[in-house]
């Protein structure tokens, strides 16, 4: 996706959101199919458990079918909720890692709905909202967190805002930014960056294309 040019949304939330949740009910286990090789998601993990406390209480963030992520952080030791907008990516989730909590919610109401957390997870979760969705969403997850808490975010390098793309035989609407500037709206919404990682990475098989991934681990300021 990098290099598109950027498009504001034009498409209204709520419908938006419907439509996001039934491409996923549809992809299913062919994400992780289309996926199956997550090195910088899951080193970015394991950056962060150094980070955390024995036990840590972690949210999952667009959690997915729970692998690699919840069921990495659940064999460290971390007590996990999950949340998704797809139904059938949360019934995967609880199949496939069922010593953690998995619960149907949007990013947006996080913060209002859940406890304080030593750190929140978001991998490619992120990307599925508007730029400016997104730039709400960063500064309640901070609030979410303990003081001086955690995120570990992972997003694809792109100048796009809120497009429509074909994606593993599905349209899905995706938004990211150039790395310098997600940099800076991870430390806007109050963030200090610990560690960033960039990673190249070609999806198994037609139907998603090569991608730019960003990771970055970033310390709570308050």
């Amino acid at each position: 996706m990098t290099g598109m040019t950027d498009r504001p949304a034009t498409i209204d939330d709520r419908r938006r959101q419907q439509a996001q949740a039934a491409a996923f009910d549809r992809i299913g286990t062919r994400y992780d199919e289309a996926f199956p090789h997550k090195d910088g998601q899951r080193e970015a993990v394991e950056v962060l458990l150094t980070r955390l406390p024995t036990g840590a209480q972690v949210l999952d963030l667009g959690c997915g079918t729970g692998v690699p992520t919840a069921s990495q952080l659940v064999a460290a030791g971390c007590d996990v909720t999950g949340i998704d907008i797809s139904p059938v990516m949360l019934d995967l989730a609880r199949q496939n890692v069922p010593q953690a909590t998995f619960v149907r919610r949007d990013a947006l109401t996080v913060a209002a709905a859940f406890g304080r957390y030593d750190a929140v997870v978001a991998f490619f979760s992120l990307l599925m909202l508007p730029r400016r969705q997104i730039r709400q969403t960063l500064p309640r997850l901070r609030e979410a967190l303990v003081p001086g808490g955690w995120l570990a975010l992972g997003m694809v390098e792109a100048d796009v805002d809120d497009i429509e793309l074909p994606f593993l035989g599905e349209s899905i609407r995706v938004t990211g930014w150039p790395r310098e500037q997600m940099r800076q709206e991870v430390v806007d919404a109050g963030f200090t960056i610990d560690t960033e990682d960039v990673r190249s990475y070609a999806p198994a098989g037609p139907g998603a294309p090569p991608e730019v991934q960003l990771f970055f681990i970033a310390r709570s300021e308050g």
